[in-house]
């Protein structure tokens, strides 16, 4: 069984790749921070924050059709996790992540206050990881 200290999430774009995170026994998530999905460095930046935060188990936001179909997206999510897998030798999970981006700038809105690309993609991931926590509390705190 994983001992779980920190999970990570991630909202994956093709430019930019929101990060949240939640602390364990608490498992708040909170934004963390937004990633350039074009960096040549972003796995070594991952790498490190993954360090700093002594996370041991990853989720990805899984994009899918509204229908629950496989899409382009779907499947470069799963190829990126994959790659993740074999990097970062972490446990990894696919959370849906069906409508977070569109909720996260809803809400950011709301607030009225100004608000960047890279806000709603860190609380869009914020919003992944509060579904996996609320699938997985029998696992997080058995």
């Amino acid at each position: 069984m994983t001992s779980f200290k920190a999970v990570l999430a991630l909202d994956v774009g093709s430019k930019r790749i929101g990060v949240a995170i939640a602390s364990m026994p608490a498992g708040l998530a909170k934004p963390l921070t937004t990633l350039s999905a074009t960096d040549p460095a972003f796995l070594d930046k991952l790498t490190t924050l993954i360090n700093e935060q002594s996370v041991t188990h990853v989720v990805i936001g899984w994009p899918r059709g509204l229908s629950g179909q496989s899409t382009p997206q779907t499947k470069s999510a799963e190829q990126f996790a994959k790659l993740l897998k074999s990097r970062l030798k972490l446990s990894i999970d696919m959370q849906d992540e069906a409508l977070t981006s569109r909720r996260a700038e809803e809400e950011l809105g709301r607030r009225k206050k100004p608000f960047r690309p890279e806000d709603i993609d860190a609380l869009a991931a914020t919003y992944i990881l509060n579904d996996w926590l609320a699938e997985h509390q029998e696992i997080l705190h058995a």
